[in-house]
């Protein structure tokens, strides 16, 4: 469990009470006070999980702290905001904003070591560990307080537990548990974490007993010291425990988990602890579990993307006057080049543009070259395919209809119909490989046909579940995109079939302004990694590859398979039908 940017607003907020300055001049003293006042007011709404509003209120008052070149408060506010991005979930943002204060906070070691820690939790979520350990590394050499030093250490632990070193997790989370400072300054929710995250990773690591009892005792410390927050943690560390030894008792855990951070608006856990519930599948609310998840996973997006934009824009006001003056100068110092200046500038826009122009002509030979190939291999594959599946599904069924009736007495009733039902079943047959390869009806009727070739697939054991299909806005995507979306959901559709013993299937459609994204999901079977491609999935990676788009598998033995497919909206390359098997 990794501290959480609160923590450091906490730390920063007692280091920095004893840094402001005082000002004799009283212009200086007035602008001070008004931005004493809205960085006051940006740490109440901080506290109160106002975030777009104390991000406002940091910003002006980081804006008058630059007249003022007050450096501490400058450096102190862009800690704040980087906090701020960092629990609304934009790692990246909050990445530049620490790097902006590192030059106002050199002298301040706390300050340095807070900025490396959060850069490890930025990276950490950007699933970069080995940047993150350097950094919770870093952070630890620089805080002066050995009790300040436990939660970028803490990190690494946590780090390593993700990396499934457990080993290195149990030193480190070993060597807190019986130090100095956890022992005379720690609070009970401190030595909770400790315990918790040791006792998970001895049950990951094979000790489960050891790793039961530890795990155990951290939540029963959580509990009676009404740690609701951190009881979330310790309930889904058990929900993973239980989930191959007990899945009615992980299925508990995961829900008390659920209820409790519902409770406490607690977004991330509450996906988390619906994941795992969707895992084990042991409940007729499955599906409303999953709905559930698809439907929360989309409203957290859609608020950070809301911050995301307003932090942006009050940004942008925030520096907008100062752009102006620097528009205002650099246009003054335009109107002073010379007419010898603009013929220069001229002469290497012609050189420019003449690069430009060979360089693209290469490009579109090289693209072009390059879709090719791949039609061809594609081309190729759906002809060895079809070539396959005659030769294994028809070839030696036709011989034994030709032998049975060269060898038996056709005037027989008996012989007839037991003739008549062979032939009957290579007719179903051959109507099935038509049907596989057949073309795809890209018109009004495109969504139906993609629902009944889908539900072709549902039983009574199996669930195939689609979301947002009619919400796409079909008309505007081209025809060789329906073509190869239809075509790969058929080659999921027959690995699943064939390979993963799903009981589950969720295929859910989204869209932007520029591409259109699929995600498939089901709680199969999985497999290794390196066998993906041998299980007939090649044909599908050439499809995406020939509309320029992309994909990413997700699967581990007994752990399902997720597919998440993403291709631009129009493509400029000309694939024919018979290309698109």
């Amino acid at each position: 469990m990794l501290r959480s940017p609160f923590f450091y607003f906490i730390i920063l907020l007692f280091l920095f009470s004893c840094e402001e300055k005082k000002s004799s001049d009283t212009n200086t003293e007035s602008i001070q006070k008004v931005a004493l006042i809205l960085r006051n007011r940006g740490i109440e709404n901080y506290g109160k999980q106002n975030f777009n509003s104390a991000f406002y209120d940091f910003n002006k008052s980081k804006k008058l702290y630059e007249t003022l070149k007050d450096s501490a408060n400058i450096g102190y506010i862009l800690i704040q905001i980087a906090c701020i991005q960092q629990v609304n979930g934009d790692y990246y943002g909050s990445k530049e904003t620490v790097t902006e204060a590192l030059p106002y906070t050199k002298k301040n070691s706390d300050y340095t070591a807070t900025i490396n820690n959060l850069l490890g939790i930025a990276d950490k979520e950007l699933s970069l560990f080995d940047d993150a350990i350097f950094y919770y590394k870093e952070a630890t050499k620089q805080y002066s307080d050995p009790y300040a030093k436990q939660a970028p250490i803490e990190n690494i632990a946590a780090v390593y537990i993700q990396q499934k070193k457990y080993n290195k997790a149990i030193a480190i989370l070993d060597s807190l548990l019986q130090s100095k400072s956890l022992k005379e300054k720690g609070k009970p929710e401190d030595k909770s974490i400790v315990l918790d995250n040791l006792g998970y990773a001895y049950f990951k690591n094979g000790m489960e007993n050891k790793g039961f009892r530890i795990m155990s005792e951290g939540l029963q410390m959580r509990i009676e010291n009404n740690d609701s927050y951190g009881s979330i943690e310790s309930y889904l560390h058990f929900a993973d425990y239980y989930s191959e030894k007990d899945i009615k008792k992980s299925d508990e855990n995961a829900l008390t988990a659920y209820n409790i951070s519902t409770k406490l608006n607690s977004v991330d856990e509450r996906l988390e602890a619906l994941q795992i519930l969707i895992s084990n599948d042991n409940s007729p609310n499955t599906a409303k579990y999953t709905q559930k998840y698809f439907t929360l996973n989309d409203s957290i997006i859609k608020v950070r993307n809301n911050f995301k934009n307003k932090s942006a824009k009050i940004k942008y006001d925030a520096k907008k006057e100062k752009d102006e003056n620097e528009k205002l100068r650099l246009e003054k110092a335009e109107n002073q080049l010379s007419l010898q200046r603009a013929k220069y500038l001229k002469i290497v826009f012609a050189i420019v543009f003449i690069f430009l122009v060979i360089l693209i002509f290469i490009l579109i030979r090289y693209y072009k070259n390059k879709n090719k190939a791949i039609e061809f291999k594609t081309s190729y594959n759906t002809e060895t395919r079809i070539a396959k599946k005659i030769h294994d599904e028809l070839a030696n069924d036709v011989f034994q209809v030709i032998a049975f009736a060269e060898s038996q007495p056709l005037y027989a009733e008996n012989t007839k119909e037991n003739l008549l039902q062979k032939l009957d079943d290579i007719y179903s047959r051959v109507r099935g490989i038509s049907r596989e390869n057949n073309s795809i009806d890209t018109g009004a009727n495109f969504t139906r046909s993609i629902k009944e070739m889908l539900s072709a697939y549902n039983t009574r054991e199996r669930n195939i579940m689609v979301t947002n299909l009619e919400d796409i806005n079909w008309e505007g995507i081209d025809d060789i995109k329906k073509i190869t979306i239809s075509r790969i959901l058929q080659e999921l559709m027959v690995n699943m079939k064939k390979h993963s013993k799903a009981s589950l299937v969720v295929i859910r459609f989204e869209s932007d302004q520029k591409s259109i994204f699929v995600n498939y999901m089901d709680n199969g079977i999985g497999c290794e990694k390196s066998m993906i491609l041998k299980n007939g999935l090649q044909n599908m990676a050439n499809r995406i590859l020939a509309v320029n788009g992309t994909f990413d598998i997700e699967t581990e033995p007994d752990k399902g398979f997720k597919v998440k497919i993403s291709m631009p909206e129009q493509t400029q390359i000309k694939v024919k039908e018979k290309f698109a098997y």
